[in-house]
């Protein structure tokens, strides 16, 4: 098969896939009872070579390899979550340490934060109108704590990537913008989501040649831009706008997004990581194995492989 897009070969990019196709991981309620041993088959008969960590993997990192292994996958990322922006400096960082040996455990190098700390998205209001704007303070708080667990993570030969992400303070382009001038390049890193970028109003092909030196780790996710618009004019909820189906995977035609330009931008860059489809939806309005072959088989098309 021909790629359409060059320089990112099995050589260069993992192909990942995240549980929240099978699953909610901020909604555990959106769930209709997947095991977590057959959502890590699925990922495999997916085509898949690694994946995020849910909140129902084994919490013992021994017993999360050995399934992973027989399964032939990897971990692509564990979530932190952060709050240095509410002053809880101290909790934030033990349990980014935590996750750090975790990972190594697993065999991982990415670990995936956000600023939660003032954060809309988990609250059942419209998720526009109430996102936080973080005050100078408060990106002084967060920057200057990202660069500290930053370097944490490059001193144990991981990479601290974060996620900007709907409902929080660091969810446009501006926001990531400023993220990424007021940070040490060498210790935090960007982990483009082209979903949430879309959701939020932006163009995820602008960021990825905005910021392409410092993105080391991307979600493929796609919208359904009707949903996103409903979003907005219905004042919904995050939760809502999952629920309405605002999520879904490349290679959906129902999706917005062009993947192929900004996977070319990636490529131009010399990008070297994890690829992670993403799409949080309700598995019982979409199968999630049938979403997953869905993107893989996209993928395959315009990669080559």
């Amino acid at each position: 098969m021909t790629s359409t897009v060059p320089n990112l070969g099995p050589d260069k990019v993992s192909l990942g896939v995240t549980p929240t196709l099978w699953w909610n991981d901020d909604f555990p309620l959106i769930d209709i009872g997947i095991p977590f041993e057959q959502c890590v088959s699925e990922m495999a008969l997916a085509g898949f070579q690694g994946c995020s960590i849910g909140h129902k993997y084994p919490a013992d990192p021994a017993v999360l390899k050995k399934a992973l292994d027989l399964r032939g996958l990897k971990v692509s990322e564990p979530w932190v979550s952060t709050y240095f922006t509410i002053d809880d400096k101290d909790r934030t960082v033990e349990n980014f340490e935590r996750q750090l040996e975790f990972l190594k455990k697993v065999d991982g190098q990415d670990i995936v934060v956000a600023e939660f700390g003032q954060s809309s998205h988990l609250q059942p209001i419209p998720v526009f109108e109430h996102r936080p704007r973080f005050s100078e303070k408060d990106w002084d708080l967060l920057t200057s704590g990202l660069n500290e667990i930053g370097k944490l993570a490059a001193d144990k030969k991981m990479r601290l990537c974060y996620h900007h992400h709907m409902g929080t303070g660091v969810q446009t382009a501006e926001d990531i913008d400023r993220l990424m001038a007021d940070t040490d390049p060498d210790h935090v890193h960007l982990l483009l989501d082209t979903g949430h970028l879309r959701f939020a109003g932006d163009d995820p092909l602008t960021t990825a040649e905005t910021h392409m030196q410092r993105i080391k780790h991307v979600h493929l996710k796609n919208v359904r831009q009707p949903v996103v618009d409903k979003v907005k004019s219905d004042r919904l909820s995050f939760q809502e706008g999952i629920l309405q189906g605002v999520f879904t995977v490349p290679g959906d035609t129902e999706g917005a997004i062009d993947f192929e330009p900004i996977l070319s931008t990636l490529g131009e860059s010399g990008y070297q990581g994890w690829l992670v489809v993403e799409a949080e939806q309700n598995p019982a309005t979409a199968h999630p194995l049938t979403y997953a072959k869905t993107a893989r088989g996209y993928l395959a098309g315009v990669l080559g492989w």
